[in-house]
């Protein structure tokens, strides 16, 4: 079934936002997104899925305050994260495909990194830095360094380092794609109980489908120039059945 959602109580809101690169109307401009309506509400996890070039990345950008619409407005919990973008410091924050770990910081240093940046005193962000790393299962890898850490410890404490900044809404652009499927499945698993336990709220950007039915309670296919061509939401009381038929329509819609 498809999810609504009203603008009041969503925590993202897009009002026909459209994206252009370079110059609209000229034979050279780009249309990335086009008239895009999507409201995710407080608490949900929203698997953005859609094939290479269908503008996942162009929405992530703008949702995260790092470019503009063209037209359209876009707010989260209310504000513009573009032209407000100071005021989402500690706010939202974001989980990328490789790790973005600074070499020369240990595990818990690169986890204290956001906090330090918030101005979090010492010894209360050394604390939540230690909660989260054990929480992933990194206790007793504190104080190792990058290098000394696999692909999917290193996500991990990539995960810790969002998580540890308490921030309501978190942004994910395909953070699992270069591990091995074993260590992304499970790092999927835990990365959703996180997310529902603490009651964030979460975009999760996919090219895969069976990423998409694990991570998400609702899946919006995009197709290029970025519009929404399927959306369906699903719980954990769906069966296995029903996930099939989304699966099936999810590629027929993709297949077009």
């Amino acid at each position: 079934m498809r999810d609504t959602v009203t603008s009041d109580e969503a925590a993202i809101h897009l009002d026909h936002v459209s994206k252009v690169f370079g110059k609209p109307g000229s034979a050279e401009a780009y249309r990335a997104v086009d008239g895009l309506d999507l409201d995710v509400r407080s608490g949900q996890m929203l698997a953005l899925l859609g094939k290479t070039g269908c503008g996942k990345s162009t929405i992530f950008n703008m949702i995260a305050g790092l470019t503009e619409p063209t037209s359209g407005t876009v707010r989260v919990s209310g504000r513009d994260p573009f032209g407000d973008f100071d005021s989402f410091r500690g706010k939202m924050a974001i989980v990328f495909q490789n790790d973005r770990l600074l070499p020369w910081r240990s595990a818990i240093e690169n986890v204290e990194l956001g906090l330090e940046m918030l101005g979090v005193p010492a010894a209360e962000r050394r604390a939540s830095a230690q909660l989260w790393l054990t929480k992933l299962g990194l206790g007793g890898h504190e104080n190792d360094y990058p290098h000394a850490l696999s692909g999917g410890m290193r996500q991990r404490v990539s995960i810790a380092r969002a998580f540890a900044t308490n921030a309501n809404i978190l942004l994910c652009d395909e953070p699992f794609s270069a591990l091995d499927e074993s260590t992304a499945g499970r790092l999927r698993a835990e990365f959703v109980r996180l997310v529902k336990e603490n009651g964030k709220t979460a975009v999760f950007i996919t090219h895969s489908i069976s990423e998409a039915l694990e991570i998400g309670d609702r899946i919006v296919v995009l197709k290029r120039p970025a519009k929404i061509a399927y959306d369906v939401s699903f719980d954990a009381a769906t069966d296995q059945r029903e996930r099939e038929l989304i699966r099936s329509r999810i590629g027929d819609v993709l297949a077009v």
